[in-house]
């Protein structure tokens, strides 16, 4: 490799396998090495076999399946006519991004290495998985594995004699340049930028009650024409920051003098990501407002600019120690523990003072949000429906924290234009409208699950949401099953009074689990509790082929659910402990049962 060159791929859903994929090119570029940094999606597989040199960096969605934007790449690589040998020529390592509170911990990241192995390539060093419950977050892992993986390199590519490792202080370069014009016309921003087409919304309404501690929304978005999506599929909503904040923020950079001038900006360093849809000219008040997070609680980059910026020694001291391997402790309390944000920990280092040119090295993008549609599209061609818990808590600094894009949609008045991107999602129906569905989804997971039953009701039901059609199969209650799982009956029920719509109109199986509405002292009841309970009706449905879809949080509640449906398999299918959990497996794998988790 004369020319000192490394290919990096990254696979990511939300951006942080891109930010790590950047992290790695600066790594490399201290030994010198030159990147190509791509996301999957972007990149021919038929050129694979001619790389000598890749690193994968790739992150983990839903209950363990790869991003969208490694589908088609990870279809391809699992073709059964491929030689053993086809990438003998080729070293790779990996880097995985998932969670431990799902139960297929960096699933696409270890079947990526599995299945290269086994293609003839040869793995350069250990496969690197990042947790993002590790006090640390992704650090906990991505720093030991970035040093391995440049051992690994020098050892493959040593460096040439007249060459020296730059030094981990150096400051790198910076990915932009800039230059502030005020005769320069500032571009139109995100809010016409390809694919996000704007939404009118209709109504913000919360569904819990006023004294509840929980702020759930139901929001309706009306569009202009007619729009194409599925149940399951996914609405990409892009915030944006506060008019407030921002004021405030740029006060707080001294920056306000500048706010409102245009800057040109030149993409330089190019093996570093900037934030989607950027315009060439901009000013900083748009920048903060559309395209930069200074709320987001920071990584150990940012830290690092931190210690290039400040001016003063005792800052340097202190953030000398939270980077250091001692100082692990110190950073996770200061910051990670209570969750500091950017702009708070910039309001105590007061000597830092960001050069314009290093924005975008220094701040993370303001990033798009997902959200299962809540709506079913025959219903509502027009419009669709969001179903949102406001993210509210407070850490122990005491100050109430706000979750970005939940606090823009909070605001949100009738009338207000959003910008919505719609993806596809995970959840999938059975082609066959007579095949049985059973759905889980407790708490703001019963979003999808309003979506798959009004699309079945719609099409089994004489009259529906929107305009009147013919019957195609006499629908029957045991073909839509719904689970759900809240607090209480009367505060935090999510759309109570239509599921008991559907119950009366004999459409619908509605089993809630009350987890506080019992005396003090008694048991919890959950959902997985009602499916045990429910176990001979269960199997009855599984026998007859019923699809399982789970929607909610990932924490115990995906795995308690499956437990419950093998011991349902178990017990009145006749089948042995390990046959019965094969059943369950085997129905993951042919998209019988599908999970859509989040943490």
């Amino acid at each position: 490799m004369s020319d000192r060159g490394v290919l990096i791929l990254y696979a990511t859903e939300t951006g942080t396998a891109r930010e790590v994929a950047d992290r790695l090119a600066r790594q490399c570029r201290r030994i010198h090495l030159t990147c190509r940094v791509l996301s999957t999606d972007k990149y021919s597989l038929s050129d694979l076999i001619s790389e000598s040199l890749v690193l994968f960096v790739v992150s983990t969605t839903g209950a363990g399946s790869e991003p969208r934007s490694m589908t088609l790449m990870w279809k391809t690589l699992l073709r059964s006519d491929l030689p053993p040998d086809l990438f003998e020529d080729l070293s790779f390592a990996v880097f995985g991004l998932g969670d431990t509170a799902y139960e297929k911990f960096c699933w696409p990241a270890k079947k990526l290495s599995r299945r290269l192995n086994g293609l003839g390539a040869t793995e350069m060093c250990d496969r690197g998985e990042g947790d993002d419950q590790d006090p640390l977050g992704l650090d906990g892992a991505l720093g030991p594995w970035l040093e391995k993986v440049l051992a690994a390199l020098l050892l493959m590519y040593p460096l040439p004699k007249s060459l020296e490792i730059i030094p981990a202080a150096t400051i790198p370069p910076a990915r932009l340049s800039v230059a502030q014009d005020p005769a320069l016309a500032v571009l139109s921003s995100w809010l016409a930028a390809e694919y996000f087409y704007s939404a009118t919304v209709k109504c913000n309404t919360r569904i819990t009650a006023e004294a509840w501690s929980q702020d759930v929304r139901h929001l309706e978005f009306d569009y202009k024409d007619k729009i194409q999506y599925s149940p399951g599929d996914v609405a990409v909503v892009r915030p944006l920051a506060l008019a407030s904040d921002v004021e405030a923020f740029l006060a707080q950079m001294r920056w306000l003098e500048i706010a409102d001038t245009p800057i040109r900006i030149k993409h330089i360093m190019i093996d570093q990501s900037l934030p989607e849809y950027l315009p060439a000219v901009v000013t900083l008040r748009v920048l903060f407002t559309e395209y930069i997070d200074f709320n987001a609680v920071p990584r150990r980059p940012f830290f690092e600019y931190l210690r290039y910026f400040t001016s003063d020694e005792l800052e340097r001291e202190k953030l000398d120690d939270f980077l250091s391997r001692e100082g692990a402790d110190d950073l996770y309390e200061y910051c990670y523990r209570v969750r500091r944000t950017i702009r708070e920990v910039l309001a105590e280092f007061r000597h830092v003072e960001i050069p314009l040119e290093y924005i975008c090295d220094v701040f993370p993008p303001l990033r798009a949000r997902r959200f299962s549609i809540a709506s079913s599209n025959k219903c509502f061609p027009s419009q669709i429906h969001l179903c949102v818990a406001i993210v509210r808590y407070r850490t122990k600094l005491k100050v109430p924290r706000r979750g970005v894009c939940t606090r823009f949609l909070a605001a949100l008045q009738q009338g207000d234009k959003v910008q919505i991107r719609i993806e596809k999602g995970l959840l999938s129906l059975p082609t066959d409208v007579k095949i049985p569905v059973i759905c889980v989804g407790p708490g703001t997971g019963v979003a999808p699950m309003r979506a798959v039953i009004q699309d079945r009701i719609h099409m089994g039901a004489p009259g529906n949401l929107s305009t009147p059609r013919l019957r195609i199969f006499p629908l029957r209650s045991t073909d839509n099953t719904l689970y759900f799982g809240c607090r209480s009956a009367t505060h935090d029920q999510h759309y109570a009074s239509e599921w008991g719509v559907h119950v009366s109109a004999g459409n619908l199986t509605y089993r809630t689990a009350f987890s506080r509405d019992g005396p003090e002292g008694t048991k919890r009841v959950y959902v997985q509790d009602l499916i045990k309970e429910d176990a001979e009706r269960i199997w009855k449905l599984l026998h007859a082929g019923a699809s399982i879809l789970i929607s909610g949080s990932s924490n115990k509640m995906p795995v308690a659910v499956k437990e419950a449906l093998r011991m349902a398999v178990e017990t009145h299918g006749k089948l042995e402990p390990v046959a019965a959990a094969n059943f369950i497996s085997a129905m993951e794998a042919r998209g019988q049962l599908i999970e859509e988790c989040w943490s």
